[in-house]
């Protein structure tokens, strides 16, 4: 019988050990990094770092356990993921521990052929798999509150299993997805609704209580059609998709610059040109794969709302009342599709210097018919995901934490956190933490580097061949 785990195993032994860690321990510091959040993203940053000889890593997520990392148990609720399956991801380049090898070693090369996208299931076994395999320990119901600055380091402020506690770390990485980069939007036409009968798609949804119940979904990208088809699947009585748009959004505009070219160098663009493809992709809308519309659209008691803005609410009894168009509709509960909204400053870890955050609003003027409130709101990193200061001087600390998270589509193209941005961008941050890491401390480098060293061997090695005078005159 075959061993599904022979070609990580043999992937790893090519590979040979992981580098010893050559960053120089300081009094005081508890992590030469902290990545913030265990999904797919954090694993894969423990591994990066480990295999560039960085020690000191610590990845930390609010979940109870390991299993529950991350959004794939939770509210990731499509059946297959968005990405083609083809994508490079967690492996970084070394194939064997990639979810190919994975899969075909677990159900063929045939079963592999026969998919085009990973079920999310799949991918949830391949995780686990993938930090038991490498040894990747995440530290769990562990919240991060609060970074303060401290001359060279961080102060970060900690909730660990409902307890306050501040440990330290030169460099931060927030893997922190969607929430991360600002926070779940909800349109004020309905968001003085009631928990009792509003939950967006970013929150967990009790699905099992809306069995029998009409349903509204308000929104027509992906995470949408797929709560709707969870509340159908789940027994609702009925479910309304609403989209502010007269047509389902179709062009995956993003897809023309995924070629090398555009892919690797994407960050180099000048502003002007990475403002307008933001706009286009804003105006084109983001699309719901065909397979998430058909899952709705197989169901008698799905009913689609095309250009059909919500105009207000109001909670009558124990219904809501959405009022769209003219015409009133009732519901007995609401679940926002509405999507997220970028501002640092709304972000609670980053209170202490949100302010000092380089936005593209202070970098950019675009023309007035290019204008956009919400883009101008997205931080302006660099090609390494830092953060940059608004006043050059006045918080060079930011250049130590890197926002590997959506609030990067600006500056990179790519909704960042998502496989699509793994080959590219996380060997960036690693590259980045590693140089700074060591021209910190290149004193002590310096003195290592330059170390006095002890030959390999001495001259009785190679002796009786050199050629003297006296040697040829006796021959």
């Amino acid at each position: 019988m075959s061993d599904p785990d022979f070609l990580a195993r043999e992937t790893l032994r090519l590979i040979g050990p992981d580098p010893e860690n050559w960053v120089p321990d300081r009094p005081g510091i508890d992590h030469n990094v902290v990545v913030v959040g265990g999904g797919h993203a954090g694993s894969t940053f423990a591994f990066a770092l480990r295999r560039a000889g960085i020690g000191k890593v610590a990845v930390i997520d609010t979940a109870a356990d390991e299993a529950e990392a991350g959004i794939w148990r939770s509210t990731a609720r499509m059946q297959r993921l968005r990405t083609p399956k083809s994508l490079p991801g967690p492996e970084l380049g070394h194939v064997g521990l990639g979810v190919q090898a994975w899969y075909e070693a677990r159900h063929g090369q045939e079963a592999w052929a026969a998919i085009d996208r990973i079920a999310r299931t799949d991918w949830v076994e391949y995780l686990a798999w993938y930090r038991r395999t490498l040894g990747i320990t995440l530290r769990t119901a562990t919240r991060l509150e609060r970074i303060e600055p401290a001359s060279d380091h961080f102060r970060l402020h900690l909730t660990v299993a409902g307890t306050p506690r501040v440990e330290t770390a030169r460099k931060v990485v927030l893997a922190t997805g969607f929430l991360g980069a600002g926070g779940a939007y909800v349109p004020s036409e309905f968001a003085q609704l009631p928990a009792t009968h509003l939950a967006h798609t970013s929150g967990r949804i009790d699905f099992a209580a809306l069995a029998g119940r009409t349903v509204a979904v308000v929104g027509a990208a992906a995470s949408a059609f797929d709560a709707a088809a969870v509340a159908l699947e789940a027994g609702a009585a009925s479910v309304h998709l609403f989209s502010r748009r007269a047509r389902l959004a179709a062009l995956p505009v993003i897809k023309p610059r995924l070629y090398p070219g555009a892919y690797d160098h994407y960050p180099a663009l000048p502003d002007a040109l990475r403002w307008r493809q933001a706009r286009r992709f804003r105006e084109a809308g983001s699309t719901a794969p065909a397979d998430a519309i058909a899952r709705v659209t197989r169901f008698a008691n799905f009913h689609l709302h095309l250009g059909a803005a919500w105009d207000g609410t109001a909670v009558v009894g124990e219904t809501v009342e959405a009022y769209v168009g003219g015409t009133t509709h009732r519901f007995d509960f609401v679940i926002a599709g509405t999507g997220y909204f970028v501002d640092p400053a709304v972000r609670p870890e980053l209170r202490d210097f949100a302010g000092d955050i380089l936005l593209w609003r202070d970098r950019y003027t675009p023309p007035p018919e290019e204008a956009d409130a919400a883009l101008g709101r997205y931080p302006y990193l660099d090609p390494a995901l830092a953060y940059q200061e608004k006043q050059p001087g006045a918080a060079p600390f930011l250049r130590d934490i890197h926002a590997f998270n959506p609030s990067g589509f600006l500056s990179h193209g790519l909704p960042i956190g998502d496989v699509p941005s793994f080959r590219r961008d996380i060997p960036a941050v690693v590259a980045r933490i590693g140089r700074d890491l060591f021209l910190a401390d290149l004193a002590q480098h310096e003195r290592r580097i330059e170390a006095e060293v002890t030959p390999d061997f001495d001259e009785t090695l190679y002796a009786g061949a050199v050629r003297t005078p006296a040697r040829i005159a006796a021959e």
